[in-house]
């Protein structure tokens, strides 16, 4: 009977603790705009309890004693706020906080709550991007954006200014989700590389994640980037309006029902829209581009825009067209609790002459957050759909088409303890693809499918002394292929000191969609989207129809590796050094080179990437560095032979820098420097009189003249064995604030990319032997006016 008692004693005390404590939560907002203040430090005074506020401001701090408390909250350029709470036993205590701007000149900056962060979590392979630091980088046309960041980040290589595409540590552009709100955008990227679909005024914060996420992140193979856009002032009516002479831009936001500080419910909205100029700007300011009569001496003759049947004598200037609408109305509750409804339409097109290509993407849905009064759980979850629809008309004048439109439904609970975290959730995923494709052959590749995925996952993060481990699965179902894939992940991190972090991630990874990418173009455009394939798949270099041959299943899957190290070598200085490694044991691709109607339309290949990392980044009371250089090697195998792909860069190197000048810091100096080796290509090794046979036995196969059309490439045995010119490029910008008021203030930026006009390789028509450049160097001016 005493061991008894003794036992239900111990198994009871810990509750009992726990009953005598309660728990603080809350949000952080700015008071001029009732803006979340991501990052902020709260601490319970005297108990040597905290937290860190998240992107949306909240924060919660477990286990602290009953009785009357003082809770301080602090972030750099806000007065500090104190209060004193009395929380109860047992009781979860809400508390909204607002911070105001501080008047006070900082002598250096220290971002405190981020590096709190980077001691309590893995973040391995997670680069976060804040809109102060794509702001900060030189930009085209003076209008920063989040596509031209991303090119500067460790690990993504960039294949161009023009229809450009995203890269990640050895991963195609499908291989990496890309995700706005919660919907999954299937082409981020408008033609003229300079400009993404993501409004940068809009963007609360980017995670880039390049290799070894955990489980909370699934149906792709290689990489994620997660936007996160911000609501619309909860305080008053404001907006930007901007123009350069790339594009036009408008940012209207404000409350229809004000957020008070003593509480209660509002609601907000936020709209923006751009569209481009530069199709019509450009015949005035840069008509040297692709024109005919080469007025600088850019370019040889070989080099400019023209196709056949075209009048090549004119003008053509920069031919991009795209157009881009956003839109989201936010509920925020009086105890956190908040619901998004968000929309999106976005348009591109471009006629390069020899090349006619578009696409349209649209979407919505809704995502909402949950805080239980009595909960220590917190729920949120996603409803979107989205579609695209691409096309392409080139030279050959045999038309490729792709579409996917689909859905997707998420459902997360995080539970917070002290010093731990546990998150599980569901995900229903669902596409349907369209695509059709005419090879060199004559032979159509056609597609008409239904999808869906269902996943659970659920990661556990502790921080036990100076360690911190975070241990995950994923369970992924894919029902059209009957195929189901567990996917364990695990991250590690330990702090050596206070300044020294290692840190080390892996995972299993699968996916079921397809991309169409024509590997032996020099630079692609057009990317079709398929799903896994139902027929049966072969083994790379073996004969198909051997039941034998056939692989084991029909998704693509990869294994990562990444291990690496974190220093704060000043509290202003802080370098980062990561080496990965990523398998692809199955790679699925479309075979374009089917010569008979029994051949297979889909092939195998296995890959691999590996490389190092390297970034440095200083910040200064008015200067900002950043450099980063990636030594990369990304291999294929088609069974026959091991090739590098297109996307195989040795080097990258980019260096950022920016310098405020001026009392008040109203200029700004910026230049960018990107350095790229060159990237591979399978060469030519002659060409052929490609004979239709149209007119039967009369056809003159010995003295018939080919065409462009009709001529045929003979392709070097080596796949991708040479390589481009190594590609470098200067981008500079001054930028001069004028403020006439607390909210009103005007912006202008002169700027110049290609600075010293450096001739990059975008485009090689093989058969006409006309090359294209990246663009040229482009001089310009822009204004933002903010009110």
């Amino acid at each position: 009977m005493r061991n008894f008692s003794i036992f239900i004693l111990a198994f009871c005390f810990p509750v009992f603790l726990f009953a005598q404590k309660g728990t603080v939560r809350g949000n952080v907002f700015d008071k001029g705009d009732a803006a979340p203040i991501g990052f902020a430090t709260v601490a319970i005074e005297g108990t040597g309890l905290g937290a860190t506020t998240d992107l949306n401001g909240f924060f919660t701090v477990s286990n602290v004693p009953a009785g009357k408390q003082k809770i301080r909250v602090s972030f750099l350029g806000y007065v500090d706020y104190t209060a004193e709470i009395e929380i109860k036993k047992g009781e979860i205590l809400y508390q909204n906080v607002f911070l105001e701007e501080s008047g006070t000149e900082l002598k250096e900056v220290v971002v405190s709550g981020k590096k709190t962060q980077a001691k309590s979590e893995v973040q391995i392979s997670k680069i976060a991007v804040t809109p102060k630091q794509i702001r900060a980088l030189p930009s085209a046309g003076g209008q920063a954006d989040v596509a031209q960041y991303l090119t500067v980040l460790p690990g993504v290589v960039f294949t161009g200014d023009q229809g450009g595409q995203l890269y990640i540590r050895g991963g195609s552009p499908v291989q990496n989700r890309i995700l706005l709100d919660g919907m999954t955008i299937y082409n981020p990227f408008h033609s003229i590389g300079f400009f993404s679909v993501f409004e940068t005024e809009l963007i609360r914060n980017v995670d880039v994640l390049t290799g070894g996420f955990n489980a909370d992140y699934g149906g792709r193979i290689s990489a994620v980037v997660d936007v996160k856009t911000r609501e619309g002032n909860r305080k008053r009516l404001a907006g930007i309006v901007s123009a350069s002479p790339f594009q036009a831009k408008a940012v209207v936001e404000g409350p229809l029902l004000k957020l008070k500080e003593e509480g209660g419910a509002s609601i907000s909205f936020v709209v923006t829209g751009k569209k481009s100029l530069i199709d019509e700007t450009s015949k005035a300011l840069y008509g040297y581009v692709g024109d005919t009569t080469d007025i600088l001496g850019l370019f040889p003759q070989s080099e400019l825009w023209k196709a056949p049947n075209r009048d090549t004598n004119v003008v053509r200037g920069i031919p991009f067209q795209h157009e881009d609408i956003y839109g989201k109305v936010t509920l925020l509750t009086g105890n956190g609790s908040k619901l998004n409804l968000f929309g999106f339409k976005y348009k591109d097109a471009v006629d390069y002459g020899i090349t006619d290509y578009g696409w349209n993407s649209s979407g919505g849905g809704m995502d909402f957050t949950v805080i239980p009064a009595n909960s220590n759980t917190i729920i949120n979850g996603v409803i979107t759909v989205s579609g695209y629809d691409t096309y392409i008309e080139e030279a050959d004048r045999l038309p490729r088409n792709s579409s996917i439109n689909g859905y997707n439904a998420s459902l997360n609970f995080t539970n917070f303890g002290r010093n731990s975290e546990f998150k599980y959730g569901i995900d229903l995923t669902g596409f349907k693809t369209e695509f059709k494709f005419i090879n060199f052959k004559g032979f159509p590749i056609e597609q008409v499918e239904n999808t869906s995925e269902i996943s659970a996952y659920a990661k556990f993060r502790k921080k036990i002394g100076p360690l911190v481990i975070e241990p995950g699965v994923r369970l992924q179902y894919y029902q059209s292929l009957n195929d189901f894939n567990p996917e364990p992940r695990l991250g590690l991190k330990y702090n050596i000191t206070d300044r020294l972090r290692f840190k080390a991630a892996g995972g299993y990874y699968s996916q079921n969609l397809l991309s169409t990418v024509n590997e032996r173009d020099i630079v692609n455009l057009f990317v079709g989207f398929l799903s896994g394939p139902e027929e049966a798949l072969y083994k790379p270099g073996t004969t198909p129809g051997v039941d034998a041959n056939r692989t084991d299943h029909r998704l693509q899957k990869s294994i990562h590796g990444v291990g690496g190290f974190e220093i704060d070598v000043t509290d202003n200085f802080d370098l980062n050094v990561e080496g990965y490694y990523k398998r692809f044991t199955q790679l699925i691709a479309v075979n374009r080179y089917k010569l008979v109607g029994t051949d297979p339309n889909f092939i195998t290949e296995t890959g691999d990437a590996y490389g190092m990392d390297v970034s440095v980044k200083i910040e200064a009371k008015r200067a900002y560095l950043w450099g980063a250089y990636s030594y990369g090697f990304v291999t294929r195998n088609d069974g026959v032979q091991e090739y590098p792909p297109v996307f195989d860069r040795r080097h990258n190197l980019n260096l950022v820098g920016t310098y405020q000048l001026g009392k008040k810091k109203e200029w700004e100096a910026g230049v960018r420097w990107n350095f790229g080796s060159g990237f591979p290509f399978t060469q030519t090794q002659g060409f052929y009189n490609n004979v239709d046979f149209s007119n039967g036995v009369n056809t003159d196969i010995l003295g018939g003249n080919s065409t462009a059309d009709q001529l045929g490439i003979i392709y070097a045995a080596q796949r991708n064995g040479g390589r481009l010119p190594y590609y470098h490029r200067l981008d500079i910008s001054m930028k001069r604030i004028f403020k006439f008021s607390k909210h009103s203030m005007l912006e202008v930026i002169v700027s110049a990319t290609n600075t010293y006009n450096r001739p990059n390789i975008f485009y090689f028509d093989r058969v006409r032997y006309t090359r294209v450049n990246q663009l040229p160097i482009l001089p310009s001016l822009s204004a933002t006016y903010q009110f």
